[in-house]
């Protein structure tokens, strides 16, 4: 076929290259030649025409195979993974329970590290406030033990039998309901 081609254009090429040629004379030869060479002009021309639609054709049905190709792979594809899923039924299942496990550790990570720091803070928020307690109960025993040497002290010098004023007394009960409660504390 390629030969065929050849032969069909070098014919029209011959043609027009005697055309051109200086060495014809007459014009009746000359009009002879203007009309077979327009004659072989359009006749090269169809044929370009002709190899270009072969072309176009062949690269159509190129890229209709090419698309059927791809088509052809996906589903195969798919069909080894239905296989593959057929032949051990609980890989699947692992391979869920693998990437949810892998998310909880994601989410586990941090969770930890604050749960860390929240435990050093508590331990030392914990240990200022028995310190504190501390703080407290030995103010509040100073406080009751200055308190009775200051009612001693009030009752020894009015007299063995001195009646304590109200106002002392009260003062005295608060304070030991204090003590009482501190007490309850610890």
């Amino acid at each position: 076929m390629q030969a065929e081609m050849q032969g069909g254009l070098d014919q029209p090429m011959q043609m027009v290259l005697r055309v051109k040629h200086p060495s014809s004379l007459g014009s009746a030869e000359e009009e002879e030649g203007e009309a077979s060479s327009r004659s072989a002009l359009s006749v090269f021309k169809a044929k370009e025409e002709q190899i270009e639609r072969r072309k176009m054709e062949v690269r159509e049905k190129v890229f209709a195979h090419l698309g059927r190709v791809e088509e052809e792979s996906k589903r195969l594809a798919f069909i080894r993974q239905e296989l593959e899923a057929m032949a051990d039924p609980t890989r699947k299942e692992v391979e869920s329970i693998r990437k949810r496990i892998d998310t909880v550790n994601r989410q586990l990570k941090p969770l930890g590290k604050t749960c860390v720091k929240k435990e050093k803070e508590y331990k030392e928020v914990l240990e200022a406030f028995n310190e504190k307690s501390k703080d407290k109960a030995l103010l509040v025993n100073r406080l009751i033990e200055v308190s009775k040497t200051y009612l001693f002290q009030l009752k020894t010098s009015h007299g063995s039998r001195t009646l304590v004023s109200e106002s002392e007394r009260m003062r005295m009960k608060k304070l030991e309901e204090l003590n009482k409660t501190v007490d309850s504390l610890y």
